[in-house]
């Protein structure tokens, strides 16, 4: 399986992968990479990861997750920036 290719929650779920650890995980490892985002971009990110209508409920669980890991970053910056 492929799931590049087979992106969507019945491959996933074969595979023993539960969507929101899925888009938990994604989320803070997207956060880590990429910390400025507003929410319209992360929603972006969420749409080119997860291209099946399957997995678009998850968007705002994937936007919130990103969020909640990018802010400490962001307060962190502005503490130094002090």
């Amino acid at each position: 399986m492929d799931l590049f290719s087979e992106n969507r929650p019945e491959t996933c779920a074969s595979l023993g992968l539960d969507c929101g650890t899925c888009v938990h995980r994604c989320a803070s490892t997207t956060a880590a990479v990429c910390q400025d985002l507003q929410p319209s971009g992360a929603y972006k990110v969420f749409h080119q990861l997860y291209t099946s209508p399957g997995c678009h409920p998850m968007a705002e669980a994937f936007v919130r997750t990103y969020l909640e890991a990018v802010t400490p970053s962001i307060r962190a910056r502005a503490a130094a920036a002090a």
